[in-house]
Formats: structure tokens, sequence, C-alpha cells
């Protein structure tokens, strides 16, 4: 009779049986047909003795229950009931645990349900898989809606195996470097963002946020099916993403999709054409630096970070868009500038380095202002940017010039009262006359949206059982008719009594 099956999983036990049983699965992993009927079972004891198991047992032990590789193949409407058969296998594993990791351990679907997209817009588009598909994204979206009220404080964890490791059970990698099978089972995540997520300790709220906005561009690119007309399709996309961001109230998926709105282009070219992908990105500019969301201040240990990296993008995004679009670019600068984030940043960083707060303030609250203000310091050896990417990013702003300042001045004139909320009026006076309607047309169609969609957010927030009962601050632009046509209803050239607008957050219940 075999005694170790007597001693009890905990402690210092539990532990070795745990490396054990790993390092078994890993040396079979190269076979070309493993049999891990015998680890199945460890792994099935190692889940069952914890009622919060470790992160790569459950990983584990689904892949393998699963299938692993040989479930990745079949027609469309195969993969498709077979990702759904996974999604309902790690749910039903990870409902213990906290919703960062039940978010996190669906890469592996996602990465399955990417290759039919992938394929479906390449391809013919065939009817019944789109709506398969469709369907599986909206249920895996209001999953993760339910797992981010459950999210609370995250730690880094130590996984047994490494990300590459836990990887190659899905996707083929004879290549020893850190992190390309894991670059490979997140499509839609960026070499840069990915290695920013995997680089020292493991976090798992990042790679729950990087899975959450895999999931969140798939949706996106899904809605280019439904036939609209651009302008339409525009702002459908607008209010749909400000409306998720506000509703899920998650700093790690705001972190990452912003990290990958950085990149020049977006990890999408293997879903849609580059005209389809430029307005896209517009689309993600507009939600992430427009409207500022209350839930950045709620978290005090991933302010500076956030912050840091909404500088650094509204910087981008004015250069990226300099020779496209003027009003975008002073919006972006505007919505940043009086903010509550240039104050923070200030404060953030004279706090931790002893320095006078009034000594960032005289550089002034524009966002190359205040970059060059945070890169003197770090001239002065002062370490104020503690990832590579953004300070990257960073040192390629130019130091302020005579131009800069010019714009500054220009910009002053059109801040309203409550300063966030400010109506771009370019060319209004060039345009009076028969478009002078036309060029005061205000974008309000974030905060139309935003309402329509309380009907169907509150069914998803009454089975969460949680209501911010908070007010999400949309900011209100002029946008070139070129740009973006706004349909009825959001018109302000007859009411201009206000240029602000405060609707409350799709997360709230309060009329159901």
């Amino acid at each position: 009779m075999e005694t170790t099956s007597l001693i009890p999983h905990v402690g210092e036990n539990y532990t070795l049986k745990l490396k054990n049983t790993m390092q078994e699965i890993l040396s079979k992993l190269p076979k070309e047909s493993p049999e891990f009927s015998h680890s199945i079972d460890a792994l099935h004891e190692l889940m069952q003795t914890k009622v919060d198991p470790p992160f790569d047992v459950i990983w584990v032990y689904s892949a393998i229950k699963f299938g692993c590789r040989k479930s990745l193949k079949g027609d469309n409407l195969e993969q498709i009931s077979a990702a759904k058969a996974l999604f309902q296998l790690i749910s039903a594993c990870s409902a213990s645990v906290g919703g960062s990791k039940s978010i996190a351990l669906l890469a592996p679907v996602v990465f399955m349900i990417h290759s039919v997209v992938k394929e479906l817009f390449e391809l013919k588009r065939e009817k019944k898989a789109m709506k398969e598909v469709k369907s599986l994204v909206d249920m895996i979206l209001g999953f993760m809606s339910i797992c981010c009220s459950k999210i609370s404080e995250e730690e880094d964890l130590d996984l047994v195996l490494s990300l590459n490791d836990l990887a190659r059970l899905w996707v083929d990698d004879d290549d020893d470097d850190a992190n390309d099978g894991f670059e490979t089972l997140l499509p839609l995540v960026s070499s840069d963002v990915c290695g920013w997520i995997c680089g020292g300790k493991f976090h798992v709220g990042y790679l729950a946020g990087a899975v959450m906005m895999e999931v969140f561009l798939l949706k996106l690119c899904l809605f280019f099916d439904m036939g609209m007309e651009k302008g339409e399709l525009e702002m459908y996309l607008k209010s749909w993403s400000v409306g998720s961001i506000s509703s899920f109230q998650n700093v790690y998926f705001l972190e990452v999709l912003m990290r990958t709105t950085l990149e020049t282009s977006l990890p999408l070219n293997s879903i849609l054409k580059a005209k389809d992908e430029f307005l896209l990105k517009k689309v993600l500019l507009d939600a992430v630096l427009l409207v500022e969301y209350s839930f950045i201040y709620e978290n005090a240990k991933n302010i500076k970070s956030l912050a840091l990296t909404r500088l650094i993008l509204t910087h981008v995004a004015v250069e990226y868009l300099r020779e496209f679009d003027q009003n975008r670019i002073i919006s972006y600068s505007k919505a940043f500038s009086t903010s509550n984030l240039p104050s923070q940043i200030i404060k953030l960083v004279s706090n931790q380095n002893g320095i006078e707060e009034n000594s960032g303030k005289t550089f002034g609250s524009s966002p190359r202002a205040l970059i060059n203000w945070l890169l003197r310091l770090e001239n002065l050896g002062i370490r104020v940017f503690e990832d590579d990417t953004l300070k990257s990013h960073a040192k390629l702003c130019p130091d302020i010039s005579q131009m800069e300042q010019s714009a500054a001045g220009t910009l002053d004139d059109k801040v309203t009262d409550e300063g966030l909320f400010f109506v771009d009026n370019v060319g209004e006076e060039e345009n009076a006359g028969e478009e002078d309607n036309q060029s005061k047309l205000i974008s309000d169609a974030f905060v139309a949206a935003a309402q329509t969609m309380k009907s169907s957010d509150n069914e998803s927030r009454k089975r969460k059982g949680k209501s911010s009962g908070k007010k999400v601050k949309f900011v209100k632009y002029d946008l070139n008719q070129k740009s973006v046509p706004v349909k009825g209803g959001t018109s302000a050239s007859n009411d201009s009594s206000s240029d602000e607008s405060e609707v409350e957050d799709p997360n709230s219940d309060s009329d159901a």
C-alpha cells in the first residue's frame, strides 16, 4: 500500500507535490503524443485541496483535461464549439478564485476565438459562424464584467512553470526565448506590451487586463461586420467603448489598452483593413483621452503608472494626428491639462523624491511641458519613469519651443468655466452662414449612447449586485464634419448655455 497517498497535501508537502507534478508534465510536452493520465489525477487532487488553487494548477489541469493542441482543429463552427466548451471548463474550475485569475485563465479561449475571427474576416464570412462567434464573445464579456466585481487588491504570483511553459500547452514553441510562446498565445498584444506584462514578477492583474483587452478589441472588430455607414459606426464604437471601460472599472485593463494604443499601429492587421484600423485607433484615443474616469483616482497603488501612461499617450496621440485632425489634438491636450492628472503627477513625483511641488507647477500642465519637467528630473538622476517603454516615448518629446508656447496661448482662450469640458470652435468664424450650424455640432454621442446602454447594462449589473452610483464626465468637442457626421439629437447649435454634460455611469442600477 502506498503511504504517499496518506500524506495530506498541505504546506511543504503540497509545494513538493506541485513541483514534481509540473516537472513531470513539462518533461512530456516535447513528445508527439504525451500521456497525462497520471498527471491529471495529481492535478485534480491539488485543485481540490485548496479553495484558491495556484494559477498554474488550474491552467494546466484545464489544458490537459480539454486536450490542449488536439482541440485546435476543425472548421469554424467546430472551433467555436470547442472554444465555448473550454470557456465553460475554465470558468467552472476557477469559480472559487479571484476575478483577475478567472479572466487571465481565459487566454487560450481568446486565442482560439481570434483564430476563428481572423479566418472569417479573411475568407467569406459564414453567416452562422459569425453569429456564433459574436454570441460567444458577448458571453465572455459578460463573464468578465461579473469577474471585475470580484477583483480586490491584486498581488504578484509565484509560478512553478514559466508563462512560456504554460503557453507551450497550447502553441508549438521550440524557441527557448523567455516569452515567445506566450506572445503567440496573446495574438492581440504587441511584443512591447507582452514584454512589459511578462517582465519581472508575474502580476495576474495585468495578464487579466491583456485578456480583457483582446476580447474588447475582438468585439470592436466584429462591429465592422454590421454594415453601418462610417460616421454612424464611429459614434457607435465610441459609445460602446466608453460604456465598457466605465462598466469594467478595471485599472489593469485600462492601462494595457492605453499602452496598446501607444503603438504606431494596433495589433489588428490580421483582421482589419488599414482604413478600418485607423478609424478604430481614433475611436480608442477618444475613449481613453476624452473621458475622465473616476475609478482611476480610487486606485492609489496604480495612479502614478496610469497617469504617466495617459500623459505619454496624449503626447503621442497629438503627434500621430498632427497632420490629420487639428480639432482632436486640441481636445486631447486640453482634456489632459484640465483634468486632475497633471496635479496628481506633480504631487506623486514630488512626494516620492522630496521635491517642492511648486517646481513642477511652474512648468505648466500641458502634456509636453510636463514631460519636459519629468525628463529634467531624470537627467538630474531622479528616477521618474519606472518603465523603459514609457521613458523611451517621453524622450521623443522635443524641448518646449516657441511654437508650443504660441499654441498654448491660443488654446487658453478655449477653456470653459469648468475646465475639462470645452468646445473646440476652430474655424467657427470662417464657416459662418450656411455651414454655421454644422461647424457648431458637438459630439454628444458619448452621452446619448451611454444613456441608451443603461438598459442592457442594468441586467448584467443586477447579476453582479454592484452599483457605483457614480457619474462619468465626458469631454464635448466639435469634430470636423468630414470626420464624424453626427445624427439628429446631437446638435447643440441652438443651446450654448452649457459646455458640459454629466450622465449616469452605465454601472448604476438606480433606474432598474
